[in-house]
């Protein structure tokens, strides 16, 4: 490391990606720097300030900022004191220029993502409130700090999207010891040059052909890639991106983004060419003609070599490979194993829906009305937008010069209040089911009954054997109780899936209407053969399971179907399909593999 860097390096990747921000800031949006709180991310930081200007504004960003600290507002106390509007300058117009540090990303509201979303994409920060309208430059960079624990805890979409960089920070090994090879005026100089340099056509479309492999379906990210790939040639003191660039490009900012792994590619056709037909065989002259020496090609076409010349689609595949060898391990498996979650877009996620209240929960801003029905009036918003009518009412006013507040001018508290999980777990207990792995299921199931116990969710127990359904346990907290029902539960008899998934309705619905969010979780092998009026025979057991499972979907309720057969089956697939829920296969793991595969299917898809 040079003497300009004076901060340890995290590892060589960290540095670059420090590097690359420092050159083209607004341009790429910012980093994702998912990483705890502590020496390794206090070094990353002092890397990208060492690489940006000394004059470089930098603020931290609150995380429960309203839209007067973020975008700016009417200064209340010059308002009161001149008489007419005075607006105040936002923390986004004071950081032009500059880096927005975002603590705690993973919990950051909707609010202020959106407004932060709004000004990453068209770098101003727009104010039309309080009767103030400006227009205010704000071309800044997002170091979003996400210290989430595990999937379940992502910063918000919208902002992961409008940042070019998802950077899991990580300590230097020891075989990462690649020194940091710039200093802050070669930053200087690739900032420069930065409006310079040229991007090839063919970069730009294996970047985008690339994007397109991976399941990158956002169009920011493929754009982002092409300045990323600019942003390393002007670091590398060139005029044009190349290769090199392109391949680093795929590597940092498609890599992290994938979300399938691409097809295997299909066998190339023999190149050898066919054997004559009879019809076909050349005639005596045609001898001749093949035994004669060929014709001397025209001057003015220049000659080839195969080396000379590229083969179409080379560009991408390299791009490919390049994104394959930065995915982890581990990720990539996921990618292959888990691409079925993506059906899991109907269930809503572990966490309860969001719901208005008027005087309980979070507060979440103001609106404009009168403080009745045990409304909370907010004083200081109510004070906002009294102030600059003050000089024309106290005109008209006979009395002393008072602050005049009218019915118009009141605002009062909005809160939002989350609503309590309920997970419902169904479980088959038919002689099938037990002669599978009805005893990997109830380990499975008591491992998610201890998360929820964890969250402070309710959970509730059905089981479905021989002519019909019982409820096990009603919805409770009671974790101990739940173990003792499940441990209860024997096995054998016939499947009746259709009364299992109406009761499973059913008891969903009176959940539902008690004010709670419910999550069905149903432990089946899909296959039916007691039907809705108990008479024995799968084809009836299995269109009355269907129909069921159709009046399931139309009711709009969150399902996961776990499949537990000894091999994953058509029946469970369909079943799944027709109820509206993600399909999950029983892994060969066990218990801990199904509790795994349940916690990354039942994921919220947004915040």
């Amino acid at each position: 490391m040079l003497d300009a860097f004076s901060s340890p390096v995290p590892n060589a990747d960290a540095a670059l990606v420090a590097a690359l921000l420092a050159v083209d800031p607004a341009g790429l949006g910012g980093v994702a720097l998912r990483a705890t709180a502590g020496p390794l991310r206090d070094a990353w930081l002092t890397l990208l300030r060492e690489g940006l200007p000394a004059s470089t504004p930098m603020h931290r960003v609150p995380l429960h900022a309203t839209d007067s600290a973020l975008l700016g507002g009417l200064d209340l106390a010059a308002t009161l004191h001149a008489g007419r509007p005075v607006a105040q300058q936002g923390l986004l117009a004071r950081c032009d220029g500059g880096v927005l540090l975002l603590a705690m990303a993973e919990r950051v509201g909707a609010g202020v993502a959106s407004q932060l979303a709004a000004v990453l994409d068209t770098q101003v920060v727009a104010l039309e409130r309080d009767g103030l309208t400006q227009r205010r430059p704000a071309r800044v960079a997002l170091v979003a700090l996400d210290e989430g624990d595990g999937e379940e805890e992502q910063m918000p979409a919208t902002l992961l999207d409008r940042v070019a960089f998802h950077l899991p920070l990580q300590a230097a090994g020891s075989d990462d010891d690649a020194p940091v090879d710039w200093t802050r005026a070669e930053i200087a100089e690739a900032r420069a040059r930065l409006s310079q340099v040229v991007v090839p056509e063919e970069v730009v479309k294996a970047l985008c052909a690339a994007s397109l492999v991976w399941g990158v379906n956002s169009m920011r990210a493929p754009l982002l890639a092409v300045r990323v790939a600019r942003a390393a040639a002007a670091l590398s003191g060139m005029d044009e991106a190349e290769e090199v660039h392109a391949s680093l490009a795929a590597r940092l900012v498609l890599a992290p983004r994938a979300t399938r792994v691409p097809a295997p590619p299909a066998e190339e056709a023999d190149d050898t060419p066919p054997p004559p037909t009879d019809a076909q065989e050349p005639t005596p002259d045609e001898d001749d003609a093949q035994d004669a020496p060929p014709p001397e090609a025209p001057q003015d076409e220049p000659d080839h070599t195969p080396d000379e010349e590229e083969a179409p689609g080379a560009l991408d595949d390299r791009l490919i490979e390049a994104v394959r060898a930065a995915i982890p391990p581990g990720l990539l498996a996921a990618l292959q194993m888990g691409q079925a979650r993506q059906a899991r877009a109907a269930a809503a996620g572990r966490s309860g829906e969001l719901m208005k209240n008027q005087n309980r929960g979070r507060p979440v801003g103001t609106r404009r009305a009168e403080p009745r029905s045990g409304a909370r009036l907010h004083i200081l918003e109510t004070l906002r937008a009294a102030a600059p009518w003050q000089r024309l009412r106290q005109q008209k006013a006979d009395g002393p010069k008072r602050i005049q507040v009218r019915r118009e001018d009141f605002h009062v508290v909005r809160f939002r209040q989350r609503r309590p999980t309920t997970t419902l777990f169904v479980v088959d207990a038919s002689g099938s089911a037990a002669l599978h792995r009805l005893a990997e299921a109830k380990g499975a199931v008591e491992l998610l009954l201890a998360e929820c116990y964890v969250r402070r969710d309710k959970v509730a127990v059905l089981a479905f054997r021989g002519d019909g359904c019982e409820l096990l346990l009603p919805p409770t907290r009671s974790l101990a109780r739940a173990k003792r029902s499940l441990a209860a539960l024997p096995g054998g008899g016939g499947t009746p899936l259709a009364a299992g998934i109406e009761a499973a309705r059913e008891l969903a619905a009176q959940i539902g209407r008690a004010g709670e969010t419910p999550i069905v979780v149903m432990l089946t092998d899909g296959r039916a053969n007691v039907a809705r009026d108990g008479r024995h025979g799968r084809a009836r057991a299995t269109e009355d399971a269907l129909e069921a499972a159709d009046a399931f979907r139309l009711a709009g309720l969150s399902a996961l179907l776990i499949d537990t057969s000894s091999q994953p089956g058509e029946a469970s697939r369909v079943m799944a399909e027709r109820m509206g829920a993600a399909c999950v296969p029983l892994p060969h793991a066990g218990a801990a593999g199904l509790s795994q595969a349940v916690r990354l299917a039942t994921l919220p898809g947004t915040r």
